[in-house]
């Protein structure tokens, strides 16, 4: 099995994303700092739904590597950010057990395909379903979590859990991971530790 090559970096040494809107997206609001630690996990949700709409409509194999390539970045980071920290504060503020390990099994399930797609490249058999696949299950944790009145954003928030301290360990804790490169290389399943 072949592994993609890493895209091209420009003279910053940034990754070079030829027809690749990197916020697709997000809005100004998060870049502005957004409103709170909640807030910033559902511009990541809108961030990684923009990608995976870019990625359905390219017809280009390098740029749909490319854009899998930044899904599985945010993915991994924003999954990072919610095991790290976030689901520990909404474990112990009391958000059900029962959502919260259901939300921990999916990650689970999306990182497998995550690192398929990092170890893989488009030429191969399957990966572009993998990638549809990985849609449909990022697609149905977000409805989970953003779920009106009962899901894991919504008790966390009646739990008083989405104050200026946790947006500032988000914060701190995403840039730590982005000098790291941590999206950028598989990651480990938790329920594996």
């Amino acid at each position: 099995m072949a592994k993609a090559t890493s895209p091209k970096q420009d003279s910053t040494g940034a990754k070079a994303t030829a027809n690749v809107d990197r916020n697709a997206g997000a809005t100004e609001g998060h870049a502005a700092g957004g409103s709170g630690a909640i807030e910033m996990l559902k511009q990541d949700h809108r961030k990684v739904e923009g990608l995976f709409q870019q990625f359905e409509k390219s017809g280009d194999d390098e740029t749909k590597e490319q854009l899998a390539a930044q899904i599985c970045e945010e993915l991994i980071l924003h999954m990072r950010l919610e095991e790290d920290i976030f689901y520990p504060a909404c474990r112990d503020a009391g958000v059900e057990e029962d959502k919260m390990n259901e939300a921990q099994v999916e990650h689970d399930g999306a990182k497998m395909l995550v690192n398929d797609l990092l170890d893989g490249h488009s030429g191969e058999r399957f990966w572009e379903a993998k990638v549809a696949v990985l849609k449909e299950m990022i697609k149905h944790h977000v409805a989970e979590e953003e779920k009106p009145g009962e899901g894991a954003f919504a008790q966390a928030t009646a739990h008083g859990i989405d104050d200026s301290g946790l947006v500032v360990q988000f914060r701190n804790r995403k840039q730590e991971l982005q000098r790291r490169g941590a999206g950028t290389r598989p990651i480990r399943p938790f329920l594996m530790d």
